[in-house]
């Protein structure tokens, strides 16, 4: 891809390819840092959520007229955020002491927050590489809505995965989706 023009996808292949196993390269510095504590169903998540964003979303885009893969993309970021960023709450609290146990509706409140400011973030990088490398990430044109709606649907949908993941994270965190044995 490089060789052929096409920088913008080398980078995001390289990116890909780094965050992808973030955990195996923290974890050759010696185990000691908190991403270590983080379930590996997080992970798992992240990583098909990176190759269905990076390899099949550029690839789809690219080659079809299918405008809309991005939805789908922003749920599941939104949803990923809002389970990892509950993860987080959970690792920060276990350096206090034991006897300040966290609320799992606090944790779900912290990665709800976390997720949509990560889904903000994404937002922001998205007008920065549109603005400095003329690339059209927001599909916005001269003199239309098209970015303001596409930013808007971005946001409002990676938010309803967010709150998806919130509720789904913290009550499954409180065993509300165990099975309950029978009772004789």
């Amino acid at each position: 891809m490089l060789f052929t023009g096409y920088t913008t996808e080398f980078l995001e292949a390289i990116f890909a390819i780094i965050f992808t196993f973030l955990w195996d390269l923290f974890q050759l510095l010696g185990g000691k840092t908190f991403i270590t504590l983080v379930p590996h169903r997080v992970q798992t998540m992240l990583n098909l959520l990176i190759c269905f964003g990076v390899v099949v979303g550029s690839t789809i885009n690219k080659f079809t007229t299918f405008e809309h893969i991005d939805i789908p993309e922003h749920f599941f970021a939104g949803y990923i955020a809002a389970a990892g960023s509950y993860e987080l709450a959970v690792i920060i609290q276990s350096r206090q002491p034991k006897d300040k146990k966290l609320s799992p509706a606090l944790a779900a409140m912290f990665g709800l927050a976390f997720s949509v400011m990560l889904l903000t973030g994404w937002e922001f990088y998205e007008f920065t590489m549109d603005r400095l490398y003329g690339l059209n990430l927001q599909r916005s044109g001269f003199n239309t809505e098209a970015g303001l709606i596409d930013t808007m649907t971005d946001l409002i949908v990676g938010t309803a995965g967010a709150l998806t993941g919130m509720f789904i994270t913290a009550f499954s965190k409180a065993g509300f989706f165990k099975k309950k044995g029978k009772k004789k």
